[in-house]
């Protein structure tokens, strides 16, 4: 794999971009309705086109777990992985297809991340940690051991989550977040301790 194209144009995309060349990898478009012209030598070529350059590997670069999700339904390229040459990951850890594992994250022996996750800035994930499909993780967060994190959470900058704890799918951590007890699904909690504050239901 050295051709890829990226579904995003924005922020989180522009990061991804870097990731990307920082490994060495040709970036050869980046597809987004909502932005043209060039990004670092790299054209934007708006709306997702499923013929252009049917080799090539993709990265849904989006940070809405909800609409990553739906883009990587509709993407036809086959998938690889964004994993910037800074992550320290144990030879014992694995991950699937479509992640984003951004500068300095740290994954120990036995995590288990899915697809189409995104471990922003420094993240640390600890030894045997489960992280379903779809989740993102933003940046400074840490992972004690033996945490599970369901599809499709959020999990906001700066959180601690201690040791064995399960968080369900689709709910969300605020940033700063300290989580002692486990979170049901589709849950908001906030806080130190973390407590639930309301529940939502976007997957």
């Amino acid at each position: 794999m050295n051709k890829v194209i990226i579904q995003g144009g924005g922020e989180h995309a522009r990061v991804v971009l870097d990731c990307l060349q920082a490994q060495g990898v040709q970036v050869m478009a980046l597809f987004d309705p909502q932005y043209t012209g060039d990004l670092w030598g790299v054209p934007q070529r708006g709306a997702y086109d499923p013929a252009f350059m049917p080799e090539a590997r993709a990265v849904v670069a989006i940070g809405n777990n909800a609409v990553r999700k739906h883009v990587a339904s509709i993407t036809r390229h086959e998938y690889t992985n964004a994993i910037h040459p800074s992550v320290i990951a144990s030879s014992r850890a694995s991950w699937g297809i479509g992640n984003m594992v951004m500068h300095g994250v740290i994954i120990q022996a036995q995590a288990r991340i899915g697809n189409h996750c995104i471990l922003n800035t420094g993240v640390r994930v600890d030894h045997d940690c489960i992280i379903d499909d779809f989740v993102h993780i933003a940046p400074g967060t840490v992972l004690c051991g033996t945490v599970s994190v369901g599809e499709g959470t959020f999990i906001g900058a700066g959180a601690v989550v201690i040791p064995g704890r399960k968080i369900g799918v689709w709910a969300t951590i605020g940033a700063g977040a300290v989580v002692t007890s486990d979170i049901p699904d589709y849950a908001v909690a906030v806080g130190n301790p973390a407590r639930v504050i309301k529940y939502t239901n976007v997957s």
